[in-house]
C-alpha cells in the first residue's frame, strides 16, 4: 500500500519559514515524481512543485518560484518544501502527490497517490 504522509504545517507569521515533508511508502521511491500542491478555501487545486526523484529535475510553478524550495532526501525516502518569506496567500491545505515516473509535472491528474494534506495558515 502506498502511504504519503505530510507534516510541517503550522500557524506561521508574514514573513517566516516553513518546512514541510512528504514521507513516501510502498512506492519505489528512485523511480517516482513528487509533486506538492495547495488548496485555499473556495480555490481550485494547484501545483506548486514538483520533483522527479529519478534525475533531481524540478519545477515550480510561477507564483512561488522565487520562495519555494523542493528537494529529496532518497535515504528517507522523503521530499521537503521549504517555504521562506510567507505570505498570507500561502495559507492553504497542502499535499504531496506521487506517481512511478521519471518525469515531474505540476498537473493534479497526473499523479496516482496523494497525502491528507497539512494546513498552512499564516497570519499578516
Amino acid at each position: 500500500e502506498v502511504q504519503l504522509v505530510e507534516s510541517g504545517g503550522g500557524l506561521a507569521q508574514a514573513g517566516g519559514f516553513l518546512q514541510l515533508s512528504c514521507a513516501v511508502s510502498g512506492l519505489p521511491f528512485d523511480d517516482s515524481a513528487i509533486g506538492w500542491f495547495r488548496q485555499a478555501p473556495g480555490k481550485e487545486r494547484e501545483g506548486v512543485s514538483c520533483i522527479s526523484n529519478v534525475d533531481g529535475g524540478s519545477f515550480y510553478s510561477d507564483s512561488v518560484k522565487d520562495r519555494f524550495t523542493i528537494f529529496s532526501d532518497n535515504a528517507r525516502n522523503t521530499v521537503y518544501m521549504q517555504i521562506e518569506n510567507l505570505k498570507p496567500e500561502d495559507t492553504a491545505v497542502y499535499y504531496c502527490a506521487a506517481v512511478k515516473s521519471s518525469i515531474a509535472t505540476l498537473h493534479v491528474d497526473f499523479y496516482d497517490y496523494w497525502g491528507q494534506g497539512t494546513q498552512v495558515t499564516v497570519s499578516s
